[in-house]
């Protein structure tokens, strides 16, 4: 997994008005669990660009200017409800025998045989919560999406992998292709489904001219 380096400089104090004068100098206030003790700093507020305002997932570097660093993950965030300025970010220290949880994006590939008769891809995540030791995590979360017919799902153990696993039930639908207006009938489905439809009729008939006979007899 890439990552980002956010270089700050340690906090001493942590009182409110500490915190604000930070603020209106265009920092962030940070706090760093998973040590010893949570460790605070800051860093300006540009330097979290990469990382809050993307898609992707990352680790971060943190760097103080007493030449300490620190690898990590963002944990938790804050915005000002307004101005969505950042005004608050937690992270979370790493370590490479550790395991650790984080949301990884999920990436589609292939083209839907449904998608292009007409069907509509739907996916209610759009990152999955995985864990693993930090070397394991993938930038993104593969999925093949070739195989998916209109009406069809694909299940989240139908994508598992040794490097991580999912911190989310064996039921969960990761993506599905569900039927539109404009969905043209799959052919092939269509011949499957006659077919079976005679397959059926004649396996009827024959049971029915069965007692007939035997009724002659």
């Amino acid at each position: 997994m890439k990552s980002i380096t956010i270089n700050g400089s340690q906090r001493e104090s942590v009182g409110k008005k500490s915190t604000k004068a930070l603020r209106n100098a265009g920092q962030v206030p940070c706090v760093l669990y998973g040590g010893d003790k949570p460790l605070h700093f800051s860093a300006p507020e540009l330097a979290f660009s990469k990382l809050v305002y993307t898609a992707n997932a990352h680790t971060v570097v943190i760097g103080l200017d007493n030449g300490e660093t620190y690898n990590a993950v963002m944990q938790d965030i804050q915005f000002h409800p307004v101005t969505d300025r950042i005004l608050h970010i937690d992270f979370y220290e790493i370590h490479e025998d550790k395991e650790i949880t984080m949301e990884i994006p999920v990436k589609t590939v292939g083209v839907s045989k449904g998608v292009l008769n007409g069907g509509n891809l739907r996916m209610p995540y759009r990152k999955l919560r995985v864990k693993a030791i930090p070397s394991k995590l993938p930038d993104f979360i593969e999925v093949d999406i070739t195989p998916l017919k209109i009406g069809t799902k694909l299940y989240i153990n139908e994508i598992e992998s040794d490097d991580y696993k999912f911190m989310h039930p064996d039921n969960i639908v990761v993506c599905q292709v569900r039927r539109s207006r404009l969905a043209i009938v799959d052919v092939e489905d269509e011949e499957e489904g006659e077919e079976s439809e005679e397959t059926a009729e004649g396996a009827t008939e024959a049971t029915a001219e069965a007692p007939a006979d035997n009724a002659q007899e």
